[in-house]
């Protein structure tokens, strides 16, 4: 690989504060967008959630009309056998047989008593059932509603943000590859450990920007210099002089209308 062409502290500083420019811009828009993308996220997983359960809802419904076809045969079933047995007392021999018969036909009359028992649970529990079902159905259209507005926000935002977002992170790649190793790898661990994103700031009324700590005036002085790349001693920051702030600003405003 090609080695990489020498350069002067003060572009890579120019080098280092345009490419906190490209990402803080990037980040502008991420903020833009918010927790939209998460409200989205969760609306599709409830709404996925509700209609699994009203699909399984629908299933037990039908389980239960088997339930009840299967009740109704058997008490179909044991009316016949009742039938059958009072024919039969009709013929029989002895007493042993005819209460042999009376007891098979109580039996089928208990059996038909527990399966209209059966029944009548059944149909209270489909009535619970189609309450739920209801309040699902209900709920599951809100939400859907919901995320169909959200969905249309995002969409909104995104066409709006999308292109010049996916530009701007490919032009930060492109100033990644011009910046040595080195520096890349301490402006990311700084934009990850500071809150605002903010690896390299400029002076501002004698304090790093966004700081109350002032900076003293040779350290100022070095910094405006642009000798060597100088770090705030309180927050780990690289820093740049306010005009060199500046000048980059416009560039890149520039460059930022073009996208």
């Amino acid at each position: 690989m090609a080695k990489k062409k020498e350069v002067t502290v003060e572009a890579k500083l120019r080098a280092l504060y345009d490419l906190q420019l490209i990402d803080s811009r990037v980040d502008e828009i991420r903020n833009v967008r918010g927790e939209l993308p998460l409200e989205v996220r969760d609306l599709e997983d409830e709404v996925e959630g509700l209609n699994t359960r009203h699909q399984k809802l629908n299933e037990s419904l039908l389980n239960i009309d088997e339930q009840i076809k299967a009740k109704k045969n058997l008490i179909e079933e044991a009316k016949a056998l009742i039938k059958k047995y009072n024919e039969q007392q009709k013929n029989v021999r002895n007493n042993r047989e005819f209460n042999s018969l009376t007891k098979e036909t109580e039996f089928q009359e208990l059996e038909i008593q527990l399966a209209e028992k059966h029944i009548k649970e059944f149909y209270t529990q489909i009535e619970q059932k189609n309450e739920v079902i209801s309040a699902t159905k209900d709920r599951l259209k809100e939400r859907e509603n919901h995320l169909k507005h959200k969905k249309s926000e995002l969409d909104a935002i995104l066409a709006e943000t999308e292109k010049e977002e996916q530009a701007l992170i490919k032009k930060s790649e492109e100033y990644k590859a011009s910046i040595e190793e080195r520096l890349v790898i301490a402006y990311a661990r700084i934009r990850t450990n500071v809150k605002n994103g903010l690896a390299v700031v400029p002076i501002e009324r004698g304090a790093a920007g966004g700081s109350y700590f002032t900076i003293p005036p040779q350290v100022q002085a070095e910094i405006a210099s642009r000798k060597k790349i100088i770090t705030d001693e309180h927050s780990g920051r690289i820093l740049v002089d306010e005009v060199l702030a500046t000048e980059q600003k416009e560039k890149m405003a520039k460059k930022f209308s073009k996208l």
